[in-house]
């Protein structure tokens, strides 16, 4: 805040500036360029990326035939919690755990293909650095619609 009392952040440039000056000396030679996660935010805010993402889900979701497969690449965190909460959502049993017979409407619609998020091979993360972020999820439309 210090930095915009002495001068409005109106490039870029100076952005980074003031992003490189607040982080502490041992910590600016980990994590790559200082001031990327600052504009990785402003991005997705701005492009509203998540929003996207949680009303693309759920109608790429519906759909899918019986038979239907769906895979999703997250590159952040965000991105990657969204996508697990909407194939849990669609992969769980909705009826209760002590129920001794489940109803078929209360049966998961979906069955999950990876076994939590794939990852990029060491091999991969080398020939191609950008990968190193990248979270794989995928599952298979199992039952017609609730």
């Amino acid at each position: 805040m210090a930095a915009r009392v002495e001068a409005e952040l109106t490039t870029s440039a100076r952005l980074v500036e003031v992003i490189a000056a607040a982080i502490p000396a041992a910590a600016r030679h980990t994590g790559g360029h200082p001031a990327k996660r600052t504009f990785q935010a402003l991005r997705i805010e701005v492009n509203r990326e998540l929003e996207a993402l949680e009303g693309m889900l759920p109608a790429a979701l519906d759909s899918l035939a019986l038979g239907g497969r769906i895979a999703v690449l997250a590159y952040h965190s965000l991105e990657d919690r969204l996508v697990k909460h909407a194939l849990r959502d669609v992969t769980t049993s909705r009826a209760p755990r002590d129920l001794p017979v489940v109803p078929d409407e209360l049966l998961p619609t979906f069955t999950l293909l990876t076994k939590g998020a794939e990852r990029p091979s060491d091999e991969e993360t080398a020939t191609n650095p950008r990968a190193a972020s990248a979270r794989l999820r995928a599952a298979q439309r199992i039952k017609e619609s609730r």
